[in-house]
């Protein structure tokens, strides 16, 4: 059996700003820190064979405080970086609103009509198509055991989708993808099944 563990980086300094991060950075807050230790404390008895990250900074940081002193080998996978945002990057959700209202709001509200085109972004289904086979490389790599995987908001919906075999519209049918929150994924490769064990869990997290 294997079993997929899932989550999102620590929250950061631009979360905090509602500045969109996407392909750039911004340092992990001590909240961030804070959330990554309780899910590292949560996930302690289990026994990971290898940790997979979004080579971004945020989230190998995050990736770092999970595999704490255990020696657990980390690999920074490009393909489960956060979809590139283009021109909205660093931008706060406010400034991207005045300018691209129409754009922004079709990718919370309607993802299936999001137009990456005129801010020069990343396409949902060129999202998909990079974190379906960063999953599928995953997968494949590994025949049973525990794996976790540290990636973004929009890539780990993309992950959680593609597994449902759901549409692009029901992308954001889950709840919401707080930092360090956790979905674990059984997956029996011998009998093609996968049951969803956690979804976005933030049981670990002291949410205000």
């Amino acid at each position: 059996m294997l079993h997929i563990y899932l989550t999102r980086h620590g929250e950061t300094e631009w979360n905090i700003e509602n500045r969109l991060q996407g392909w750039k950075d911004s340092n992990l807050t001590s909240k961030g820190i804070r959330d990554a230790e309780l899910l590292s404390k949560k996930l302690s008895t289990i026994d990971f064979k290898i940790i997979y990250t979004s080579s971004s900074h945020r989230a190998i940081k995050t990736a770092m405080i999970l595999r704490g002193e255990k020696n657990i080998h980390i690999i920074e996978e490009n393909r489960l970086k956060e979809i590139n945002f283009g021109e909205w990057e660093g931008r706060t959700k406010l400034e991207i609103n005045e300018r691209f209202e129409k754009e922004f709001s079709s990718l919370w509200d309607s993802p299936h009509l999001y137009n990456h085109i005129p801010h020069s972004g990343e396409g949902l289904e060129d999202l998909k198509n990079r974190v379906q086979d960063a999953l599928n490389d995953i997968i494949n790599t590994n025949n049973n055991g525990n794996i976790l995987v540290v990636t973004h908001a929009v890539v780990l919906a993309t992950i959680v989708s593609y597994l449902k075999k759901s549409s692009i519209e029901k992308l954001w049918d889950i709840p919401f993808v707080h930092g360090t929150s956790l979905t674990h994924i059984e997956m029996d490769k011998d009998q093609n099944k996968l049951e969803f064990k956690l979804l976005c869990d933030t049981s670990h997290l002291e949410l205000v």
